[in-house]
């Protein structure tokens, strides 16, 4: 099976169930910590273009730090670069697990889309 590289938090019991999802089909990861290892922009702008995503799709609407700030009204205003910064400055604000193998990318956990994106 392919490498992946996953954006996790390892706190947290979806990217937990990730993890375990992606180890059962046999594929080697590599683990990196979305809370003190997010991606940069270059990367994280890549992964949004490669996705065939919205931009809002990679952003963590039920994070305390998306509430806290107010993001719901400030991001519409802000360019993508500007998200993308935002984003990459601070992990938590991005929705996990983020899995790539350098060609597709999933955001969050969905059995059903992982089996068929990353099923044998």
């Amino acid at each position: 099976m392919s490498k992946l590289i996953v954006y996790q938090y390892p706190k947290c019991s979806t990217c937990r169930s990730a993890v375990k999802w992606l180890e059962a089909q046999g594929h080697e990861l590599e683990l990196r910590d979305i809370k003190e290892s997010p991606p940069d922009a270059k990367e994280l702008s890549a992964w949004i273009d490669r996705s065939g995503f919205e931009l809002k799709k990679f952003v963590n609407t039920s994070g305390e730090i998306y509430r806290q700030e107010g993001l719901k009204d400030k991001l519409p205003g802000m360019s993508r670069e500007e998200q993308i910064a935002l984003l990459s400055s601070r992990g938590m604000l991005i929705k996990r697990p983020l899995v790539s193998d350098g060609k597709q990318v999933t955001v969050g956990f969905k059995p059903e889309e992982y089996e068929r994106v990353w099923g044998k």
